[in-house]
């Protein structure tokens, strides 16, 4: 999103349309972008991420049903709200419209001032997502969503980074990677362990999180850097006289993990974990996490190990 004006997109080959929302939308305090057709607006959207985009349904070439549905393609645009400006208001054609992932629809001629209205609207929302998904990514919750079919729904911003690593040219998960998503969650084995991705030459692990009625999956995602990983936990069982389990335990204690999330990490049970930081706590003469963290780090920092 941008901090200062908001940039609206604007999609449609009527010329007279163009000027008059551009005009109007220019008055409003929008920075306005002009797309005469969907393969231009496609080309726009690779170099700029507008914050908003008003599209025509019913363009030459490549009309607005495909263009949105192209459009959210783009990982970048997920959030982007679309909205229609048609002539077609029969039902089949709006439930057309959402299926393509737009958001809302106006019918034509345009009233300015219900489409400002909406805008803005839409713009708030969009932005609370947004926020939403950063503040995620700002406490450790670098989540993502996919659905009964391995397609990835929504990612946070840290997440979606991560996920590339699974993904085509195009932004699509590859089929190696989907097949293997939906293995683990139609075996349920993704209740009890993680799905380590390393063995495809994906250095990450998805730890199941919750499923909705839907069949939607929401999934927390780690990365794996084995050598920097192995180099941590070999530096505190070094310097703090620590067993390799307990030093694992310790190194993830230190980057913020809660009992449950470390048995999930190394596929043990919350009071396993609990009964090593038993024996942790002593050895470093702390009586808390907090305490035992700080000398993790202090051990850590003073090795350049990286956490």
């Amino acid at each position: 999103m941008s901090s200062g004006k908001p940039t609206v997109l604007i999609v449609d080959d009527d010329i007279n349309t163009v000027s008059m929302l551009n005009d109007t939308l220019d008055e409003a305090g929008f920075t306005v972008l002009v797309a005469l057709e969907g393969s231009q607006a496609l080309s726009i959207t690779r170099q700029i991420t507008p914050d908003i985009i008003l599209l025509d349904a019913v363009m030459p070439h490549l009309d607005g049903f495909e263009t949105s549905k192209r459009l959210r393609e783009s990982p970048a645009l997920w959030n982007t709200p679309i909205i229609f400006m048609t002539g077609l208001s029969d039902t089949d054609n709006v439930v057309s419209a959402f299926d393509a992932g737009v958001v809302d629809y106006v019918v034509k001629p345009i009233r300015m001032e219900e489409l400002l209205v909406r805008m803005r609207t839409h713009l708030r929302n969009s932005r609370l997502t947004t926020s939403a998904y950063s503040a995620m990514d700002f406490v450790g919750q670098t989540m993502c969503v996919v659905n009964q079919q391995g397609q990835l729904l929504w990612a946070t911003p840290n997440a979606w980074q991560l996920m590339r690593t699974c993904c085509d040219e195009n932004f699509l998960p590859t089929r190696k990677f989907i097949n293997r998503m939906l293995m683990w969650l139609n075996s349920g084995e993704g209740v009890r362990q993680a799905l380590d991705l390393s063995r495809l030459d994906i250095p990450l692990k998805f730890y199941f999180s919750r499923q909705s009625g839907e069949g939607e999956c929401l999934l927390r995602i780690e990365e794996i850097n084995p050598r920097e990983e192995d180099s941590a936990v070999d530096t505190l069982r070094a310097n703090l006289s620590l067993t390799p389990r307990e030093a694992e335990v310790l190194l993830w204690i230190a980057r913020g993990k809660t009992n449950r999330e470390i048995g999930d990490i190394l596929h043990l049970s919350p009071r396993t974990i609990n009964k090593h930081l038993e024996l942790v706590f002593p050895k470093l003469a702390v009586d808390n996490r907090t305490a035992a963290a700080a000398i993790a780090l202090n051990a850590l920092a003073g090795k350049g190990s990286a956490l």
